[in-house]
């Protein structure tokens, strides 16, 4: 594989291969196809720690923008312990009266479709997105109000009509539904993997190297130390590294980023039965009274997912237990029993654990460090960050050169040691 232009002397050597990575056949033409428009300041050589999907979609921006990219990972590309890792991420437009996030998922689906076109296999599922409520509350109000000004055409359903249409459901208890027939559900493994394949194919730096918590004089940095002991210099650099992005800042970012334990659950679905694949089950949420349960269809044969929406608790992401808990999937079972009735005594057919990376508030991080005037921190996927990846990538590559306006929401200022979730 193409490894890109000249890496940084005494840097690791990249260990991707076709395999690992499933690249598209059409992948380098996808991201070369936007050089035309690119930035201004070509040529400066940036430095991208964490190659997640926020880290991944910021190095393919760079490099359409002209930068030379190193993209660094220590483990690989939305590997097994990292919050872009697993199977599937929902893609959705509803976010209560948060216009902000619904126009980047609209405008990153544009950028996943043209991924999943040059993949060799899908990355987006059209399985429309369903979010269900017990009543005609304020989210699910200012939700259809955001999307009738952007031209969506999110449909608002009453109790009989999801029962005719998702006869799969139990409704019992629900007033009001939201359905998106425009969007679905991500692979998010494949996707994060596809799109670092696309990047090297087009000329990017990839190595694999654990970054040590960042130690400068000054006012810019100037490398930083792997856990080697080799340096990796560059003339910026972004730090996207997740959940570890406290650790290797913890007097700035601290607490301000809290990683919290969350359990998923897939369960097979009746033998012979098509009515839980993505032709017929869309992703769901069932807002279920504040106790929010979440799940998307059986996708290429893994079985029908379930998850609680809740903040579990706080975790280091180095050290903590990967085994699911016997109290998680009981609690899932009796959702799944109650709600899903054609799917009492499915067999698990697996268990993830993953976290979190929890903002304050739950808005993104995208800031500048305070002290460090090359370095760009982003970070705080907060649950529902995945789907903003292509958007997240264009912003931060904006930000690095200082260009378009600046969103508040996304500083470092905005975000406190005391955690209160807004952001749904």
């Amino acid at each position: 594989m193409k490894q890109g232009r000249s890496r940084p002397s005494g840097t690791p050597q990249p260990t991707l291969t076709r395999r690992s990575l499933l690249i598209g056949a059409g992948g380098a033409a996808l991201l070369g196809a936007s050089r035309s428009t690119a930035a201004a300041k070509r040529g400066s050589h940036v430095a991208v720690i964490g190659a997640g999907v926020f880290g991944t979609w910021t190095a393919v921006h760079l490099l359409r923008s002209g930068h030379r990219v190193t993209l660094i990972d220590a483990w690989g590309p939305a590997h097994s312990r990292a919050s872009s890792g697993g199977e599937s991420r929902m893609t959705r437009a509803a976010y209560g009266k948060d216009s902000i996030y619904a126009r980047m998922a609209l405008d990153s689906l544009k950028e996943w479709k043209a991924l999943s076109l040059h993949s060799g296999l899908p990355i987006f599922h059209q399985s429309g997105v369903l979010f269900f409520f017990p009543t005609n509350d304020a989210y699910a109000r200012d939700s259809l109000a955001v999307h009738k000004q952007m031209g969506l055409s999110t449909q608002a359903l009453g109790a009989t009509e999801m029962a005719r249409r998702f006869p799969m459901i139990d409704f019992g208890g629900v007033e009001v539904g939201l359905y998106e027939p425009d969007f679905g559900v991500l692979m998010a493994r494949r996707a994060v993997q596809t799109l670092a394949g696309t990047f090297i194919q087009s000329g990017g730096t990839y190595v694999t190297g654990a970054a040590l918590p960042v130690q400068a004089s000054g006012d810019s940095l100037k490398s930083i130390r792997l856990r080697s002991g080799q340096q990796l210099e560059a003339d910026a650099f972004i730090f996207a590294a997740g959940p570890w992005l406290p650790k290797l800042f913890p007097d700035v970012v601290g607490r301000r980023i809290q990683p919290t334990r969350q359990e998923i659950f897939f369960f097979a679905p009746p033998a012979g039965e098509d009515r839980f694949g993505p032709k017929a089950l869309p992703g769901w949420a069932d807002f279920n009274g504040g106790d929010l349960y979440y799940g998307m269809p059986d996708i290429e044969g893994r079985g029908v997912k379930f998850a609680r929406d809740t903040h579990g608790v706080e975790v280091d992401p180095d050290t903590q237990s990967r085994r699911p808990t016997d109290e998680a999937l009981a609690n899932v079972i009796a959702f799944r029993d109650r709600r899903f009735p054609l799917l009492r005594g499915a067999p698990l057919t697996e268990a993830r654990v993953c976290q979190y990376e929890n903002s304050s508030n739950g808005d993104l991080l995208i800031d500048f460090h305070p002290r460090l005037a090359n370095v760009l921190l982003v970070g705080a996927g907060s649950g529902h960050g995945f789907k903003h990846g292509p958007e997240v990538g264009r912003y931060a590559a904006r930000r690095l050169v200082r260009e378009g306006e600046v969103e508040h929401r996304f500083s470092l200022a905005s975000k406190s040691e005391v955690h209160r979730r807004e952001v749904i």
